[in-house]
């Protein structure tokens, strides 16, 4: 019986982040159409607590001898521990060097920041990252990107003869379903929620670009509207609120909530007058899919992912340019009619991304992987 792990290491980071959003809606979905005669584990670095990383549904989950620490620099040095099952699959790129004789090693590299945009890490992440996917590019049985994007990126950055496939990520059922009504209403009065706003998602760390979204709030031509960000700190000392200080936003209309819950985040998110996305650089933006789905409209930066997820029904601003940001939002609310074909046309092409569809893609992976190495190629 053909077991497949999946490395859920990344759902017991200090910030699970977007990485780790990927990794439990995409085991959720994967556990609803397993194959027959297939099972599946997670599987995780030694821990103290890992109930973080149980997901209902699955076979099992064990965990390496390891604690992450140690486990990630046996991996970094080239050290064949194995995780266990005939096929692997690794979120991110947190893996065992290579497959063993007759097993599979699927590694997802979410975007090539690490090349691309390296100073938006920090110097140790960058270099560890560079390594993982230019190994995995070189050793694993097949790569996963979320978009074109990062798969041309990658070309570039990270060659090698693992065959890179395309697979989209898809939007939580929680988000697009909004609480009771009572419900509702205590999560707006807690968090003290405007009543119109701008919304930004995602953690914040230099890359997000959400120091120029609050310089571009500030700017006479931006929309007289709260900001409010949703999301952890993350490394980089980003300080929004200094930040506004020093651009000129009166202190009131920025509001930083933190890490939110799924059924926070729904409110917040289906409230919001439009969904900002600077970021300097992402492989696929969640925050954008999602905001798609739920009829809010999108100013998005112009990298190349962001671009290509929303297909031409957001509205664009330059990278860095607090002044195209504040116009960008500005035109959204300013010019409803407008806006609201967009939207239209945004939530019809979100219907096109599920979980569903991202599992069956890999299952399909998968399988074709272990028939290849048992029984000939398929």
């Amino acid at each position: 019986m053909p077991e497949l792990v999946v490395l859920t290491e990344q759902l017991l980071a200090p910030v699970p982040g977007g990485t780790g959003r990927y990794t439990s809606e995409l085991l959720h979905a994967m556990v609803k159409q397993v194959p027959s005669g297939w099972t599946v584990v997670g599987v995780t670095a030694k821990h103290k607590n890992p109930a973080a990383a149980m997901v209902s549904g699955i076979s099992g989950s064990r965990m390496m001898p390891l604690p992450r620490r140690a486990l990630t620099l046996a991996w970094e040095r080239g050290v064949r521990l194995w995780p266990g099952g005939d096929a692997v699959h690794a979120p991110t790129p947190f893996a065992p060097p290579a497959p063993r004789r007759g097993r599979s090693l699927v590694v997802t590299i979410h975007d090539t920041v690490p090349f691309t945009h390296p100073e938006t890490l920090t110097r140790r992440g960058a270099a560890w990252h560079q390594a993982m996917i230019r190994r995995a590019t070189r050793l694993a049985s097949a790569i996963v990107v979320p978009t074109a994007a990062v798969a041309s990126e990658l070309a570039s950055y990270a060659p090698g003869p693992a065959r890179v496939h395309v697979v989209g990520h898809g939007v939580p059922d929680v988000l697009t379903r909004l609480p009771a009504p009572d419900v509702a209403e205590r999560i707006v009065e807690r968090l003290r929620l405007p009543e119109r706003y701008v919304l930004a998602v995602g953690t914040v760390e230099p890359r997000k670009g959400l120091d120029v979204l609050v310089e571009a709030m500030a700017r006479p031509v931006a929309p007289d509207l709260p900001l409010v960000v949703a999301g952890p700190p993350g490394w980089g000392g980003v300080d929004l609120a200094g930040i506004a200080a020093e651009s000129g936003l009166p202190p009131g209309r920025l509001h930083l909530l933190g890490k939110l819950t799924d059924r926070e985040l729904a409110v917040v998110l289906q409230r919001a007058s439009v969904l900002a996305a600077p970021s300097m650089a992402e492989g696929f933006g969640l925050p954008v899919l999602e905001a798609m789905a739920t009829g809010v409209p999108v100013v998005h930066s112009d990298a190349p992912a962001l671009v290509e997820v929303a297909g031409g029904t957001g509205v664009v601003a330059r990278r860095n340019d607090p002044t195209a940001l504040a116009d960008a939002l500005h035109n959204v609310i300013d010019f409803p009619e407008h806006t609201a074909g967009l939207v239209r046309a945004a939530k019809a092409r979100a219907a096109r991304f599920t979980w569903a569809k991202a599992a069956d893609s890999l299952w399909r992976l998968h399988v074709e992987l272990h028939n290849a190495a048992h029984r000939g190629p398929v």
